[in-house]
């Protein structure tokens, strides 16, 4: 029973139940496999003695029959969210040494049903990056290879040490963040699942802030079956998030019937672009084909204003992000910058700034602050606000007129090489988000579904948006999505 971390939630949690293993054995093979991995760069702070702690609890809980759906399954935790006692740096060099005296309320949700925390996992800084180069931990690797190419590739970002994590078998599944594509373009370069639930659905107190009216936690994990496990532990009402929706939490899991006859799929003509990938519109192609032979509908459909849905998204996004991050100035907690002898609070300020923010995280927050200004509010933030408006309105009217949910590609193109994207137009990397962040602007549910392997052997993932509150409806067609695609390949093991 060496690879025990090869397993599924629903695997793993079927064999506790069936006292086959313990927890104590599947959670040290997790960390067995996180010692032999450093080369990912994926785990961050490794927590252990914590792992084990819990893990004993966990069977002690099965043991009694008191064993929710996660309880004993091995987890990784996106830097993001904070956790007591361990440090939670949302990959910043400015809160370097910050250890959380409270718990996020999504790991609590996950550590009362008996989750255990392997530690935490590589991100972009702040959770501001499409490829995980701009975490203060160094870039996290990518299990996959190009074929026999040693070049090291991007897991996708924010998420990217989670989803790299999840498709080396170095955990069961990791929670991820999702303010424009986040969880669900990195799972599409890992060949993993990713879904980010509704606006409201997941609470976001103790989670580090990066845009407040985008940012979703999501799982991140090895099928939709475990998708469907991980998120109902995370859902709930929170009194301590003003944005938390109060609706009661379905159990996703039982919603997995595979049956979507008679379904309507929406295909937005929009999503075709200019110089898209010839493997990308066969992957979308083939996907429809599927769904179809699932006993779907295929139904064109418009969403007129997405092409402003970039350029209102990195206005909005750096504007809250810019309001965000103004509070960690190096009074209170993070780093402050050593100060020279006449250096007043104004200094400090600077220094610790500039020593503690990394150049993706100045860009934005200057992006943030310009549009915020005096004379710029209204010229650029108040005009992408209602942008937002437009694009979610668009969105209600093909719902409204029957639409179940919408069919696209997760990315623009498979996982790209570390560094080479390094000397493009920042706009370039921004690309990266081009099918995602629709669902963000307009608070929908979207999940990610590894559907085909490219030329090189990379893993390509379809996207498919539900409507709001039905994330059990969109994991259902996801299901019979990914029982039609087939997708059973995994990375070689190099590391």
């Amino acid at each position: 029973m060496t690879e025990l971390n090869k397993l599924t939630l629903a695997d793993a949690r079927d064999k506790l139940r069936a006292k086959e293993v313990t927890s104590v054995e599947l959670t040290q093979s997790c960390l067995d496999a996180i010692e032999k991995a450093d080369a990912l760069n994926a785990f961050v702070h490794k927590t252990p003695e914590i792992a084990l702690e819990q893990a004993k609890a966990a069977d002690a809980r099965i043991a009694e029959g008191d064993a929710p759906a996660m309880c004993g399954l091995p987890v990784g935790i996106k830097d993001l969210f904070c956790t007591k006692g361990v440090p939670s740096q949302a990959a910043s060099a400015i809160l370097e040494g910050f250890k959380p005296e409270y718990e996020s309320t999504i790991t609590s949700k996950l550590f009362d049903a008996g989750s255990v925390m392997l530690g935490k996992l590589n991100m972009d800084e702040f959770a501001m990056g499409s490829s995980n180069e701009t975490s203060v931990y160094g870039n996290a690797v990518n299990p996959w290879r190009r074929g026999n190419d040693e070049a090291q590739l991007t897991p996708g970002g924010s998420s990217g040490g989670s989803a790299s994590a999840v498709a080396a078998d170095l955990c069961l599944a990791a929670t991820g963040t999702d303010t424009g594509g986040s969880i669900r373009q990195p799972a599409a370069f890992t060949g993993t699942v990713g879904i980010k639930p509704t606006y409201g659905r997941c609470s976001r107190w103790g989670v580090v802030a990066f845009a407040s009216s985008l940012d979703q936690a999501g799982p991140m994990t090895k099928s939709v079956r475990d998708a469907a496990i991980m998120l109902e532990a995370m859902c709930g009402h929170d009194e301590k998030d003003s944005t938390s929706a109060d609706l009661a939490v379905p159990n996703f899991e039982a919603m997995l019937t595979g049956d979507i006859k008679g379904k309507k799929i929406g295909i937005p003509k929009e999503y075709r672009m200019d110089g898209m990938p010839a493997e990308i519109e066969k992957l979308w192609e083939d996907g429809q084909a599927m769904l179809k032979d699932a006993g779907a509908e295929m139904v064109d459909i418009t969403l007129p204003h997405t092409k402003y849905a970039l350029p209102a998204y990195y206005v909005i996004a750096p504007a809250e992000a810019s309001s965000n991050l103004a509070r960690y100035d190096g009074v209170r907690f993070g780093h402050r910058a050593t100060l020279e002898a006449g250096d007043g609070i104004t200094e400090m300020y600077e220094k610790s700034r500039a020593e503690g923010f990394g150049p993706e995280v100045q860009r934005r927050v200057m992006v943030g602050t310009y549009v915020l200004s005096a004379g710029f509010y209204d010229a650029y933030y108040n005009r992408a606000r209602r942008v937002r408006a437009l694009i979610k309105k668009d969105f209600d009217e093909v719902f409204a007129a029957g639409v179940d949910a919408i069919l696209t590609p997760a990315t623009p193109s498979a996982a790209f090489g570390l560094g080479e994207m390094k000397d493009a137009d920042p706009i370039q990397m921004y690309l990266n988000d081009v099918f995602t962040v629709t669902v963000n602007l307009a608070g929908l549910p979207g999940i990610s579904v590894p559907a085909g392997l490219d030329a090189q052997g990379l893993p390509l993932g379809l996207q498919l948006i539900g409507r709001p509150w039905e994330e059990g409806d969109l994991l259902n067609t996801a299901y019979a999505l990914e029982g039609s695609a087939g997708f059973v390949a995994k990375p070689g093991q190099w590391w």
